[in-house]
């Protein structure tokens, strides 16, 4: 060994020296850089594990809601087409209901029309037979020449009215 010492020129209390300034170096590096840096790089990688796993929450919650909301929507589309039925059978009803009564109206208005036509009928006929009545009255007393009491006017009157009457 002192050969090798020789050849190389080497001196063991500079070598000693050195080893033991390495050491030292060594041991105060591994202290003040190497602890806080794999202190650090530790916490780090705890956040990227953290990150990565509140990442796969938020997209299974994101995956959740979508569902969620899809499912409200087709609920909504089901509700909606309830909704329009409903009201399309209401209108229906509604329809039916608005027909019938115009119906009514309609019927009732034909019946009264009818007793006003027959009201007036009456009244014409009425006008009428007294305006014959009348005539007649005019006609007998031309063809006798002379006036009758009101009695005899109004015998013969209604005399002649029941005669039409009868046809």
């Amino acid at each position: 060994m002192d050969g090798i010492i020789e050849a190389f020129h080497l001196d063991i209390k500079l070598l000693i020296a050195q080893l033991i300034n390495f050491t030292i170096v060594l041991v105060v590096l591994y202290k003040l850089v190497y602890k806080p840096l794999l202190k650090t790089m530790n916490e780090r990688t705890g956040k990227i594990e953290k990150g990565l796993k509140d990442a796969q929450s938020s997209q299974e919650q994101l995956e959740k809601a979508e569902k969620t909301r899809n499912e409200k929507i087709k609920e909504a589309k089901k509700e909606a087409r309830e909704i329009l039925e409903k009201m399309q059978k209401m209108a229906e009803k509604n329809k039916a209901i608005i027909l019938e009564k115009a119906k009514h109206e309609a019927d009732d208005i034909m019946i009264e029309t009818k007793k006003t036509i027959e009201i007036e009928k009456e009244k014409m006929i009425k006008e009428v037979r007294q305006e014959i009545g009348e005539l007649t009255g005019l006609a007998l007393e031309k063809v006798l020449d002379k006036k009758q009491d009101k009695e005899t006017d109004k015998k013969i009157i209604n005399n002649a009215i029941s005669k039409i009457k009868k046809s």
